[in-house]
């Protein structure tokens, strides 16, 4: 079956600004409007960068909700709803569903680390459970298993299975998923180094931390290639590279929330576990930054 894409182009994985212990709402609200001000097609909330790991399954539903209200249709709404818990995914998934939310981010279950079959057998109940279409989100960096091409194939199979979010930096791994699922999976790159690499393999856009500071770069990149312009999208790549490394200086979202309060967005403090960056690494980061006029 040929199935259409949840959104071609630029995603923010967006942060969520804290305050007093809480979301706050109304810096949410201005976060959305610059993103699509700045060409970004889809807001992808709660996820690793939106600090979800330290949500409380409350705060969660309701930052998907603000976000799908004050989105308004302006760009795609797609909510982290991913779990090591079966269950807890699937509720996830229903408020988010229930909420208006376009799609759903699933990260593979993390410190379960299942077997390929496990990872099937997860992800295609949830998808029998809910109506909206589904994202893999595969960054075995951060939970210790990654799908394989044949996993991916599986699943492809399943109509509400869109596509992947592939974070693992495998490249062979990459052309082999988009040569045996072909447009029953697409592949958004989750690595902002790799987003024209990626598109010339046939992904169609990204899933970007780097789009929280320079959105409208990100959204040209994924644009002219889209376009086949690769000497345009290149030519973005590399002038924003060592910009895109410096926001992983450190685990994210540390170095990418530091970055936004440093521009004056005021997102707040990140949460325990997650700490100030190491002076050495702010030092470098304010260096990137003025360097590529962010400051």
């Amino acid at each position: 079956m040929s199935k259409s894409p949840l959104f071609t182009g630029s995603s923010v994985a967006i942060c969520t600004p804290f305050q007093n212990g809480g979301v706050n709402a109304d810096k949410m609200r201005e976060l959305i409007d610059f993103q699509i001000e700045n060409g970004t097609a889809a807001i992808t909330v709660c996820g690793t960068t939106g600090e979800a790991a330290t949500q409380t399954i409350d705060e969660h539903v309701a930052t998907v909700a603000l976000c799908v209200e004050h989105v308004a249709g302006r760009a795609k709404v797609i909510a982290g709803s991913g779990s090591n818990d079966t269950n807890t995914a699937i509720y996830l998934s229903k408020a988010a569903e229930q909420a208006g939310a376009d799609g759903l981010l699933m990260v593979t279950p993390y410190y379960n680390k299942c077997t390929q079959r496990g990872l099937i057998h997860h992800f295609t109940h949830i998808a029998e459970q809910v109506n909206l279409p589904i994202i893999l989100y595969n960054v075995p960096a951060r939970t210790g298993v990654s799908f394989t091409a044949d996993t991916y194939k599986a699943l492809s199979k399943h109509p509400r299975i869109n596509g992947a979010k592939e974070a693992s930096g495998d490249f062979s791994l990459v052309a082999k998923t988009i040569s045996a699922c072909g447009d029953d999976l697409y592949v958004w790159s989750g690595n902002d180094d790799q987003v024209v690499p990626m598109m010339a393999l046939g992904a169609i856009g990204n899933i970007s931390v780097a789009a929280n500071v320079i959105p409208k770069q990100m959204a040209d990149m994924t644009a002219f290639a889209l376009t086949g312009d690769y000497k345009q999208a290149r030519a973005l790549q590399l002038q924003y590279m060592d910009l895109i490394l410096g926001l992983f200086l450190e685990v994210n979202p540390i170095p990418v929330k530091t970055a936004m309060n440093l521009m004056g967005m005021d997102v707040g403090k990140l949460r325990m576990p997650l700490c100030d960056m190491e002076p050495g690494n702010l030092e470098k980061l304010k260096t990137l930054m003025a360097d590529f006029g962010l400051l």
